[in-house]
């Protein structure tokens, strides 16, 4: 009984340690806690590595009655992504940040997914500042939100926090989303940048902070981190976003160090400076070994992080209601549908690919009749996974979570291989433009490199300089493909009004393009239940042949 007493103890001690959060509490005169690309994941989920905003909260609270000066941050891409927020077009993602004690956020592209004055209207209800120094007007050139906010800590130091928007939010996001205001790129957003370092600095800043929803992907270039800071100097820490690129500790880049989670709340980043030096690292507890010795025997606990009790009710109750809401089951699928992004619907045609693509040009062809002939839609609006069982519209909201509504369009031969060539630019790298199609075969040869031609109004992207040097289309609708044919296309709202690299889309569009208003997630469950008889079966086992890679 007393050995048995003895390991309940210093099990109940590891516990008790783990559950403060004093066990991997870093210690320092400041800590910056960051997160971003949450992307509406906030329930704490072991199985998932979801960390959640109740296990945020107590940290944060845990870290501050241990004395140290907190910060807390987000780097943007926290309102959409899930039914959870998406239901409330970002809503209820802000009353999460507000009940957690968020200190400020930049906006990501997909902020912006449920339109500009949505996203003021989510301003007024946060009650931290949301910093952007290269979105403006574009009449007037004034900024549509603070550029920085000087923050006095507890501590004695004064830590200045400044906000970077990726200039590809003028195409990632939907472009009548975005109409009026411009995003600052290239040497104007390194010029924005060292503006707020030089005012921070002036203005008594000890500490220079960038949350930055730049990333540092390849495709984003020259508006990437990287691009950034090859520029700008004077930043000690950039909270980085958009690309989901995860540093464990951080990485230096100069003089600045460089931090980032990943993606969808796995981590919460830890930044601490001591007075001399900064240094990053990752946190997530939520399912631990720790060793625990009693005797000379060593024994194992799993231990879990804290959940701050009012905020994990608060998160559980929302997540329950939506849950409830969408829980019906509608269908069933005998294949997992692929939802990955690389290697998946960025990169090649899938299985899911197929399924959306066909969706939608049956849900055309239910509007407009057999004129309409084939569909495209971009990889980057699929996603997630479907798993092999019951299908639920929280399932189909999750996989296709931005409302976008099935289009249709006329063009010419030309322009559809203009959009095709554009949108596998980056192939066999993945891109969110990356087609998946229904009644089209066309293959993509990667050997030969995509030359740009002269930038696309209003975007980041580059017109193919030679349409046809990649993709070859072999058929449209059955029949073999004409640069002077005219083809009826259907496609989502999105990439119909010159979203991602669609910009040979925008012309045709605002002359001939019609919308269904039928809403892509329902443009599926009609298929399923009406064509497939509600079941999604063999025949999507595997992706069906109608795009080719050549590498």
């Amino acid at each position: 009984m007393k050995r048995i007493l003895s390991i309940l103890l210093a099990l109940s001690l590891v516990m008790g340690l783990m559950s403060l959060g004093l066990a991997e509490a870093p210690k320092g005169k400041l800590v910056i806690l960051h997160t971003n690309d949450v992307h509406g994941r906030a329930v704490a989920d072991p199985a998932g590595k979801v960390l959640g905003y109740a296990a945020i909260a107590q940290y944060k609270k845990d870290l501050e009655a241990a004395g140290d000066s907190v910060l807390l941050l987000d780097a943007g891409d926290a309102s959409q992504g899930t039914p959870l927020v998406n239901l409330s077009m970002g809503k209820t993602a802000i009353e999460f940040l507000n009940a957690v004690g968020y200190d400020a956020m930049t906006p990501g592209n997909h902020e912006f997914d449920w339109g500009l004055d949505n996203l003021k209207q989510l301003a007024g209800l946060a009650e931290f500042p949301i910093l952007s120094a290269n979105i403006q007007n574009h009449l007037e050139g004034n900024l549509t939100f603070d550029a920085n906010k000087l923050f006095d800590m507890p501590n004695g130091l004064k830590v200045g926090v400044f906000g970077l928007t990726t200039p590809e939010t003028m195409t990632k996001a939907h472009p009548d989303k975005v109409r009026g205001i411009d995003f600052l790129q290239g040497e104007a957003l390194y010029e924005a940048g060292q503006k707020q370092v030089d005012e921070l600095k002036a203005a008594g800043a000890d500490v220079i902070v960038l949350l930055s929803h730049l990333g540092m992907d390849e495709e984003s270039a020259p508006n990437r981190t990287q691009d950034l800071l090859d520029h700008v100097t004077g930043i000690d820490v950039l909270i980085d976003g958009h690309s989901h690129t995860e540093l464990p500790k951080g990485e230096m880049m100069g003089n600045t160090l460089v931090a980032s989670t990943g993606y969808h709340g796995q981590y919460l980043g830890v930044v601490t400076y001591d007075g001399e030096k900064f240094s990053a690292s990752l946190f997530n507890n939520l399912n631990k070994s720790a060793a625990v010795e009693v005797d000379g025997v060593r024994y194992s606990a799993v231990l879990a992080a804290k959940l701050d009790p009012e905020i994990e009710t608060l998160v559980n109750t929302a997540d329950k209601a939506v849950k409830d809401e969408l829980s019906k089951v509608f269908a069933k699928t005998e294949v997992l549908l692929n939802g990955e992004r690389d290697p998946g619907n960025r990169t090649e045609e899938t299985n899911l690919g197929d399924f959306a693509a066909d969706a939608i040009l049956w849900s055309a062809q239910q509007a407009l009749g057999d004129m309409v002939v084939a569909a495209v839609t971009n990889g980057g609006g699929i996603r997630a996974s479907i798993q092999a069982g019951d299908i639920t519209m929280n399932d189909m909201k999750t996989v296709f979570p931005f409302g976008n509504e099935v289009s249709v369009l006329e063009v010419k031969g030309s322009e559809l291989l203009e959009a095709l060539e554009a949108a596998t630019s980056a192939a066999p790298k993945a891109l969110g433009a990356f087609p998946q199609v229904s009644g089209i075969k066309f293959s993509v040869d990667t050997t030969v490199p995509y030359e740009n031609g002269e930038q696309y109004p209003d975007s980041t992207y580059y017109a193919p300089a030679k349409p046809g040097s990649r993709v070859t289309i072999e058929s449209v609708g059955g029949q073999p493909f004409e640069l002077e044919a005219l083809y009826n296309i259907a496609t989502n709202d999105f990439t119909a009004a010159g979203g991602d690299t669609y910009y040979a889309f925008r012309y045709p569009n605002a002359t001939s393009g019609y919308k269904t208003g039928v809403a892509l997630e329902d443009a599926l469950v009609n298929y399923v239940t009406t064509v497939l008889g509600g079941v999604v079966g063999q025949d999507y086992a595997q992706p069906q042949g109608r795009i080719t890679i050549v590498k």
